[in-house]
């Protein structure tokens, strides 16, 4: 896979500063701190009702935060979401309803356009060139609704790319696609991202971790270093449980030595593999 190695001079896009937010009052997310560089590809994985989707709904503009700040290129969300491509957990729909693979990637221009305008030829070449991206061009006429798990998602990732967004965002992206599948899906990601700065949440502890260039934990608090390790330490923290191997048959990274302190707690413990 192609990969560039994100700099510290890098251009920060996507900033988030002591952000508490939740629904009614509730927190889901506490204190939560995240500086994304242009093309990084970040990867957090964590427990379901960890957080995940949430964070990502702040930065779309969905949920308010009730604390903190947060940026999206230098600006507000509402005016950095226009440069965000959004990939959703689940797409619910009628698999009789007749809509092609074009039509639903064409539906990413409807942000370039104004209310009631035609799709012009740009916004066609667009479309054309997501789905050649995805090696989806030659099922542009099939009906969404017949075509595989694996490859309804690579149209919805078209659909995201289709807005020429600066920044993708990914929720649980490989949930209703078999291994083999989410290889070449993550593969896909890998060459996006010499172009496209990439979040991703999932709860696949062992593929994120082998194919993204960041990795951390979200468990209402951020366990997040910057770095490609995942510690031992930052995923008892997040899982609240021993973690003693992440390997299911797919390359992972081993643990290293690392120091950490968990929010809340004074004590700073040494972790070895």
């Amino acid at each position: 896979m192609h990969r560039r190695e994100t700099t510290e001079t890098a251009r920060e896009v996507i900033s988030v500063q002591h952000l508490w937010a939740g629904y009614e009052h509730e927190a889901v997310l506490e204190d939560i701190n995240l500086t994304v560089k242009e093309l990084d590809f970040i990867g957090l994985i964590g427990p379901n009702g960890g957080g995940k989707t949430t964070l990502l709904k702040v930065l779309l503009g969905l949920v308010p935060p009730m604390r903190g700040q947060v940026h999206i290129l230098g600006g507000s969300v509402n005016e950095g979401r226009r440069h965000i491509g959004y990939v959703p957990q689940s797409v619910e729909f009628d698999r009789d309803f007749p809509i092609t693979v074009w039509d639903v990637v064409r539906m990413g221009r409807l942000g370039k356009r104004g209310l009631l305008q035609r799709y012009t030829a740009e916004d066609n070449d667009v479309v054309a060139g997501v789905l050649r991206s995805v090696e989806m061009l030659d099922l542009r006429h099939h009906p969404i609704g017949a075509l595989s798990g694996g490859q309804r998602q690579r149209v919805y990732i078209a659909r995201a790319l289709a807005t020429e967004p600066e920044i993708l965002l990914l929720d649980e992206p490989m949930a209703s696609v078999d291994p083999l599948v989410s290889t070449s899906i993550y593969e896909l990601l890998g060459r996006l991202n010499d172009h496209v700065t990439i979040l991703m949440v999932s709860h696949d502890v062992s593929a994120v971790s082998a194919y993204v260039k960041t990795v951390g934990c979200l468990n209402r608090w951020l366990f997040y270093h910057g770095e490609r390790q995942l510690t031992s330490d930052m995923l008892e923290a997040a899982y609240q449980c021993p973690i003693d191997l992440i390997a299911h048959g797919v390359p992972h990274r081993v643990f290293q030595e690392h120091t950490v302190v968990r929010p809340g707690s004074p004590q700073v413990e040494e972790v070895r593999q």
